[in-house]
């Protein structure tokens, strides 16, 4: 029998999503399952507006969406500021990729970093050069990579996006489990109870 597995979307601009690392990683320490990490870089203007067009209603939104946020992160011990620009994050996110080819402890490595530092204000995920950084400090060969940013990494990236928007993704954290979808850091536990369902742990 085949090992179960859940997809897991993410983008290292989301403070949902970074909300939801240490929940991915808890749900293979908990079940007989794997955890696919897939980079879904978000497109915050098709959704927010941009900074400089956003209508009343928009950052009424969005500023609800912070406090939210923040009372999540309170309860973990988690230091979340507020996002300095609107990112374009592929530098990061394509990084992801090149950082699993090269190993999981690499990438949970380089994982762990970009979100923390990003969300603490000591990096900018679209900064080139300080992902090429991490990805050496999380013990990656780091030549090739800004070839692969340009090249195979984004075709790569943009096939996974398009992939995942035909089985209905449109968000993160977004995790497919059996062809259903639990989209949002407070689905996990909803996630947790189909897999427990799946694996026989219920009655």
């Amino acid at each position: 029998m085949s090992k179960l597995q859940v997809i897991h979307y993410t983008d290292y601009k989301s403070p949902y999503a970074y909300l939801a690392v240490e929940a991915a990683y808890a749900l293979e320490e908990d079940f007989d399952l794997e955890v696919i990490w897939r980079p879904y870089t978000l497109d915050i203007e098709s959704f927010a507006g941009s900074v400089e067009n956003r209508n009343p209603v928009q950052w009424r939104k969005v500023k609800y969406a912070y406090m939210d946020m923040r009372r999540f992160a309170t309860k973990r011990d988690l230091i979340i500021k507020g996002p300095r620009k609107v990112y374009d994050s592929h530098p990061a996110t394509i990084g992801m990729l090149f950082a699993q080819d090269q190993g999981r402890e690499i990438f949970r490595n380089y994982n762990d970093a970009v979100f923390y530092r990003f969300w603490n204000h000591i990096v900018e995920v679209d900064d080139v050069g300080a992902m090429e950084a991490i990805l050496m400090e999380s013990g990656a060969d780091v030549r090739g990579y800004r070839a692969f940013l340009k090249g195979e990494g984004r075709k790569r990236h943009d096939d996974i996006k398009c992939d995942a928007e035909k089985q209905g993704v449109f968000g993160v954290p977004s995790f497919l489990f059996e062809g259903e979808q639990f989209w949002g850091y407070d689905r996990i536990d909803l996630l947790r109870e189909r897999i427990a369902e799946a694996s026989g742990l219920m009655s």
